[in-house]
């Protein structure tokens, strides 16, 4: 028998070393994501129709386990209760009149992001792409206006100079750009720099919104109004991020800088009554990053991570018309809650 050159012996022996290396860590992983899901909590479910007919609280589901990332719905009335999941997963999510908006990373060779637009039935009417991580959307009331923010890829709200592109959509298919190309005004002047930037919108009806507005060669964060008839961005306030108006559009709650502490900002909320221009800061809420949603005219929610347990995060809420109010868990590894009021 002809015996095989030693180089050629040598390259097959590597072959099937690489090859049982390869099958061991395939067989390993699986093993472990088996024991992972295994070993995680159960979840009680229920019917999904049910749930969604009646007033509820649709929200990315963050409880470890194979329905981790998925989009819950909870009734109203009973945050605490079963949960009933679509099939969909969403990084960040929001619904309003007869669409959900959901921002999502596709993990592929390559991984990319994108924005889909999803009717009553979880499928897709529109998508488009997202330069980078998912970070903030809203619909408005009557669900015919959509804003995404994502990050350019590789930025976060925790680097200084971060930046974000915001769109807005109408929900009939037309693409009212991006907001960087819009005329912004700072205390009714033009400003141009062109490291202006914007991020959060929150809808106060079809034509206007709230929206941060930034630039770092100014040294200035502002909440600010912006108007889609005029293409116009204008300044409000200075201080504030990721503003979200109140139900009956008297207030407006923001994340504020509480302190400073080694250099990083410590985020706390705050909420501003518009008649009469006054704002209150809650300290309960150090430590907050995310945009809020409202539960009422008096109870916000906000998103927080568990630093004992990476990935998993946790809804919280907190009583503004009670002085001293503490915060209370209100959903159990939930995110991004939107809640819709009124069944399908």
């Amino acid at each position: 028998m002809r015996r095989l050159p030693p180089r050629t012996t040598a390259l097959v022996a590597i072959v099937l070393v690489v090859a049982l290396g390869v099958g061991g860590y395939v067989w390993w992983a699986v093993r472990n994501h088996r024991s992972a899901a295994s070993a995680a909590p159960s979840v009680a479910s229920t019917s999904l129709d049910p749930v969604l007919a009646g007033p509820h609280i649709l929200f990315r589901n963050t409880l470890p386990g194979s329905q981790y990332g998925l989009v819950a719905a909870v009734p109203l009335d009973d945050p605490t209760g079963p949960r009933a999941f679509t099939d969909v997963a969403c990084d960040r999510l929001y619904h309003a009149g007869a669409y959900t908006s959901c921002l999502r990373t596709v993990r592929g060779v390559a991984t990319t992001f994108e924005a889909d637009l999803l009717d009553s039935s979880w499928k897709p009417v529109q998508t488009w792409p997202l330069p980078g991580i998912p970070s903030r959307t809203r619909l408005s009331d009557d669900g015919t206006l959509v804003a995404t923010t994502a990050f350019v890829t590789g930025h976060s709200y925790a680097q200084v100079g971060f930046s974000t592109e915001t769109k807005i959509h109408g929900t009939d298919g037309t693409d009212l750009g991006d907001l960087e190309q819009w005329t912004f005004l700072v205390d009714g002047a033009p400003f141009t720099a062109a490291d202006r930037n914007f991020w959060g919108v929150s809808f106060i009806d079809d034509d206007d919104f709230y929206v941060s507005a930034a630039s770092q060669s100014a040294g200035k964060t502002w909440i600010a109004t912006g108007k889609i008839s005029t293409r116009t961005i204008s300044t409000l306030r200075e201080g504030g991020e990721c503003p979200s108006v109140s139900p009956d559009r008297s207030k407006v709650a923001y994340k504020k800088v509480q302190r400073v502490q080694d250099g990083q900002k410590v985020w706390a909320y705050a909420v501003l009554d518009v008649p009469t221009d006054t704002e209150t800061l809650y300290p309960v809420t150090e430590g907050c990053d995310d945009q809020i949603e409202w539960l009422d005219d008096s109870t916000i929610l906000y998103g927080m991570p568990r630093s004992d347990q990476p990935g998993t995060t946790d809804v919280w809420s907190v009583d503004i018309t009670t002085p001293g109010a503490k915060p209370r868990l209100f959903l159990e590894g939930a995110w991004s809650p939107s809640v819709v009021r009124s069944g399908s």
